[in-house]
C-alpha cells in the first residue's frame, strides 16, 4: 500500500510512464531549442552588467567609464566562443561536450578535468540562476526580502519537479518566459535609449555616483580614484564574463534537437549569440548612459533601469516576472544537461551507474535529483546571495572552454580532412584566447572563493578515479569466459521447489544464483527484464551458448520497469504451481557484497526493491545468493 499510495503521487506529479518507443518524439524544435539550451546564457543579462557596474562602482564615476569597453570585450570573446564551438557541433553531432572532445583528444584524465569542471559549473548555474531570480521578485516585492533561500528552496523544487516530467513538457511550460524577457528587454533597450533622446530621463550625474558609492564603500568621495587598478578592471571582466556561461550547453546536446541534429543546432547557437550580444550591450549602454550604481542586497540593476524607463505600471511587472522566470529557465539549461553529462560519466565507469537510466518520462531522474540536492546545499551555504555565489562562477565552464576546443585543434590535425588547416586554426585561437581568460578569472576570483573550485576539481577527479577503479576491479571478479559452456551441478532426483531466478547479465555473479537454484529444483526457469537498451538479443545468444539447459525467458518492458513485469510473471507463476500444497515456489535473487559500505552507492539496490514488492505481493519465499566482491 505505501509503494501504491507513491506510485499515485509520483503520476500526479511527473506524469503517466512514456514508453522507451516515444524517445524520438521527445526532441525539441529550433524554437523550443532556443528557449530551454539557450536560457542560461540569455538570462546572464539580468545580472553580468550588475556585477560590472558593482566592481567598477569601487572606484566611482571614473571606474563606471569601463563598463563599455570591459562589456565589448567579453561580447568579442562571446563570438570567438561561438565560432568555436559552430565547429564542435559539426564534428560531434552525436554531442560534443568538453568531457567527450578532451578525453577523446586529449586523454582520460584531462577529460575528467573538462567533466569536473562543468558539473561544477552546472551546479553553480543552478544555484545563481535560481538567486538572481529571486533577486528579481524580492527587488518588486521587498517584504520577501527575509524569506530569500526558503523561496530559492521552493523555486529549485518546482523547477526539479518540472524537469522529472520530461523534456517536451518542461518546453511547453518554460518556452514562453524566455520570449517575453526578449521582448520585454528590447522593449526596455530601445525605449530608454529613445527617451535619452528626447531628454526626458532622469541621468545620475558623477557627482552623485561618487557619494553612492562612497556611502556603499564607507569611503570618502575623493579616495575612490584610487581604487581604479588594474586588478579592480580585472575583476570587473571576469565578472561580466559570467554572461557566456551557457554557450556550450547547445553542443552538449545535439541529440536533443530534431533531425538534421547538429544543422539545426548551429542554427539555434548562431541566434543566440547575437541575440545575447545585443541584449547584454543594450543593457549596458543604457546603463551606462543612466549613470546607475548597483547596491549589493538592493534592487538590481535591471529593476532600476526598467523603474526609470517604464515607471510603476505594468510594463515593469512584467519585465520583473520575466526576469524571474527566465533565470529560474536557466537553471533549466543545467537540467538539460548536467544529467547528459553524468550519462556519459556513467558510462565509462567514472560516476554511479544509476546515473546512465532513464526514469519514467525519459529523462536521467537520478541525475536531476542529484543536481537539486547539489544546487540547494550551495543556496543554503551561501545564502541565496547572487553576490556570493558569482566568484565561484564562470571558472570551470573557461576551463571546460579551454579544454574542448584544444581538443578540437588534435581531432582536426588527426582527422586532416578538406580545410582542416584554417578550422584548426580558429579552434587554436579560440582555446588561446580562453585560456587567457581563464587565468585572468583565477586571479582575480582566487581570494574571492575561486580556490573553491581550484579545490574542488581535483578532489572530483580523484572520486571519478576511485569510483572507474572499483568498477575494474569488480568487472574482473565477474568476468566469465564468453564461449565456455558453464557446468552445473545435477538437479535433484525429487524434483525440489519450482524455482525463478532474476538474471540481468551473465557473470559469476548470476552463475552462482542459477548453481544455487539448481541444487533445488528440477524446474527452474531463469528471467530476464529487457528494458529496452538494445542488448537483449546478445544476452539470448550468450545464454543459448553457455547456459542452453537452463530455460531463459525475456520479458518486454517497454516502460523500463523492472518490478512490474517481474511481479507479473512471478504471479503467473506461482499460479500454475498452486496445485501441489506441499512444494513452495521460490524466487531466487542475485545480490553483490561489497568490501565497503559506501560502495553500495555503486550498484543497483534493486534488490532490496524486488524483494519488498515480492513480499507485498504475497510471495513466501524470496532468497537473495551472495557474491562477495
Amino acid at each position: 500500500m505505501p509503494r501504491l499510495r507513491f506510485d499515485r503521487l509520483k503520476a500526479a506529479l511527473v506524469g503517466a510512464p512514456l514508453p522507451t518507443s516515444a524517445h524520438a518524439e521527445e526532441r525539441l524544435s529550433n524554437a523550443e531549442a532556443l528557449a530551454i539550451l539557450s536560457s542560461d546564457a540569455l538570462s546572464s543579462v539580468a545580472y553580468a552588467t550588475q556585477e560590472i557596474v558593482l566592481v567598477l562602482g569601487m572606484a566611482g564615476a571614473a571606474g563606471l567609464g569601463f563598463t563599455l569597453p570591459i562589456t565589448g570585450l567579453i561580447v568579442a570573446l562571446m563570438v570567438i566562443v561561438a565560432i568555436s564551438y559552430r565547429q564542435t557541433i559539426k564534428a560531434y553531432p552525436q554531442g560534443g561536450g568538453s568531457y567527450r572532445v578532451s578525453h577523446e583528444n586529449l586523454g582520460p584524465i584531462t577529460g575528467l578535468v573538462a567533466g569536473a569542471s562543468l558539473s561544477i559549473d552546472y551546479v553553480l548555474t543552478v544555484a545563481v540562476s535560481t538567486a538572481a531570480g529571486i533577486a528579481a521578485l524580492t527587488s518588486y516585492f521587498p517584504d520577501l526580502a527575509p524569506y530569500r533561500v526558503p523561496l530559492c528552496l521552493l523555486a529549485l523544487v518546482l523547477l526539479m519537479v518540472a524537469n522529472l516530467r520530461g523534456l517536451r513538457s518542461s518546453a511547453q511550460l518554460l518556452s514562453l518566459p524566455t520570449y517575453v524577457f526578449m521582448v520585454a528587454v528590447f522593449a526596455l533597450v530601445i525605449g530608454g535609449l529613445l527617451r535619452l533622446a528626447h531628454g526626458d530621463l532622469e541621468v545620475l550625474q558623477a557627482s552623485e555616483q561618487n557619494l553612492l558609492m562612497a556611502r556603499q564603500h564607507g569611503m570618502a568621495p575623493e579616495q575612490l580614484g584610487a581604487a581604479l587598478t588594474p586588478v579592480l578592471l580585472m575583476r570587473a571582466f571576469s565578472s561580466g564574463c559570467a554572461a557566456l556561461t551557457g554557450i556550450e550547453a547547445i553542443s552538449d546536446s545535439v541529440l536533443a534537437f530534431r533531425p538534421v541534429e547538429w544543422r539545426n543546432a548551429r542554427r539555434v547557437l548562431t541566434v543566440m549569440v547575437v541575440v545575447l550580444a545585443l541584449m547584454f550591450s543594450g543593457i549596458s549602454v543604457l546603463a551606462h548612459q543612466v549613470g546607475f550604481v548597483y547596491e549589493e542586497h538592493g534592487p538590481t540593476l535591471l529593476y532600476q533601469l526598467g523603474h526609470a524607463v517604464f515607471g510603476d505600471g505594468v510594463l515593469l511587472l512584467i519585465l520583473q516576472l520575466a526576469t524571474l522566470l527566465i533565470l529560474l529557465l536557466a537553471a533549466n539549461t543545467a537540467y538539460a544537461d548536467f544529467p547528459r553529462l553524468a550519462n556519459f560519466l556513467a558510462q565509462d565507469g567514472y560516476l554511479p551507474r544509476q546515473l546512465t537510466s532513464l526514469g519514467d518520462r525519459l529523462v536521467f531522474s537520478n541525475g536531476i535529483i542529484a543536481l537539486s540536492a547539489f544546487s540547494g546545499l550551495l543556496l543554503v551555504v551561501f545564502n541565496g546571495s547572487v553576490s556570493r555565489l558569482i566568484p565561484l562562477y564562470a571558472v570551470g565552464v573557461f576551463l571546460s572552454f579551454s579544454l574542448s576546443q584544444a581538443g578540437m585543434v588534435v581531432h582536426w590535425w588527426r582527422d586532416r580532412g578538406r580545410g582542416w588547416i584554417a578550422k584548426a586554426l580558429i579552434n587554436g585561437f579560440g582555446s588561446l584566447v580562453t585560456v587567457v581568460v581563464t587565468a585572468v578569472l583565477l586571479y582575480s576570483k582566487f581570494g574571492q572563493g575561486a580556490w573553491l573550485v581550484v579545490l574542488a576539481i581535483p578532489l572530483l577527479v580523484s572520486l571519478f578515479l576511485t569510483i572507474k577503479r572499483h568498477y575494474t576491479q569488480v568487472s574482473k571478479r565477474l568476468r566469465l569466459a564468453a564461449d565456455k559452456k558453464l557446468i552445473l551441478p545435477p538437479a535433484p532426483e525429487h524434483g525440489g521447489a519450482p524455482v525463478v531466478v532474476l538474471v540481468g547479465q551473465l557473470h559469476r555473479g548470476t552463475f552462482e544464483a542459477v548453481r544455487y537454484a539448481r541444487t533445488i529444483a528440477r524446474e527452474l526457469v531463469a528471467v530476464h527484464v529487457d528494458l529496452g537498451l538494445g542488448r537483449a538479443d546478445a544476452f539470448r545468444e550468450q545464454w543459448a551458448r553457455q547456459l542452453p539447459e537452463i530455460e531463459l525467458v525475456v520479458l518486454e518492458s517497454p516502460y523500463r520497469s523492472l518490478l512490474g513485469p517481474v511481479l507479473q510473471f512471478v504471479s503467473e507463476f506461482e499460479v500454475n504451481h498452486r496445485k501441489d500444497r506441499d512444494r513452495f515456489c521460490t524466487v531466487v535473487l542475485p545480490v553483490f557484497v561489497t568490501r565497503h559500505r559506501w560502495e553500495n552507492l555503486l550498484h543497483n539496490q534493486s534488490t532490496i526493491a524486488l524483494r519488498s514488492a515480492l513480499r507485498a505481493q504475497g510471495t513466501r519465499v524470496v532468497t537473495t545468493v551472495g557474491f562477495y566482491l
